[in-house]
This record gives C-alpha cells, structure tokens and sequence, in this order.
C-alpha cells in the first residue's frame, strides 16, 4: 500500500491547513488511519486516528477542537484539516495506516507510511 501525502506549506498563525492524503489499496475502507508529526529535533508523536469502521476518532490533547481527521473512501483517500494553527505545529505531517486497526496512538501499530509533508506556521 502507498500513500502519498499532499497540501503542507506556509500559514500565518490562526490559519488553517488541509492535508489530504491518497491511498493506492482499494480496500482502503478497511483500514485504520492516522496523522502523525516530527519537529525538528524531536520525536514523531500522534495526531489524530480513526478507527477502520469510522466510529471512533481520537486526538493528541495539543489538537483537540483545531484539528479534524476524515476520510473519503471511495476516494480512497483521508485528510487532515488543521485549523487555528500555531507555530508550535510546525512539523514534518505524515500520514499512516493500518489494516483493520482501532485507531492507535502508537506509531508501531502501523504499517503504511506517506512521505510526510512540511507544515509551517509563522507567527
């Protein structure tokens, strides 16, 4: 399974981001899914999941009410829209999944892997 993630740049603080990511398996449904983040210098650390059937979502503390995780599938594909950002979010996003997954927090959890994408925020 490949995914590529797509829509990182350059916002002001208080802007707003939509990060989608594109899945090649066509059981894409049947998947976990999950955002991610690296700043420099620190750990990857969790940023919102899904569970494989969409009835739970879950999110870090630091994103909870700024950001929303969702997914499309027959686009086969997921996104994360990031809004009333702050510098502190400055990070490299990526976007994971996981066949039939609850919707970890943890990264060995999953098995799929985008590029990730760069998100900066100035203040």
């Amino acid at each position: 399974v490949q995914l590529v993630v797509s829509g990182g740049g350059w916002v002001e603080a208080a802007g707003a981001l939509l990060l989608p990511c594109a899945a090649s398996a066509r059981t894409f449904s049947t998947f976990a899914i999950a955002w991610f983040c690296q700043a420099p210098g620190e750990e990857r650390e969790f940023v919102a999941a899904l569970r494989w059937n969409g009835d739970s979502r879950y999110y870090a503390d630091s994103v909870k009410g700024r950001f929303t995780i969702t997914r499309a599938n027959d686009k086969n594909t997921m996104y994360l829209q990031m809004n009333s950002l702050s510098p502190k979010d400055t990070a490299v996003y990526y976007c994971a999944a996981d066949s039939f997954g609850w919707g970890s927090r943890r990264r060995d959890e999953y098995e799929f892997w985008g590029q990730g994408t760069q998100v900066t925020v100035s203040s």
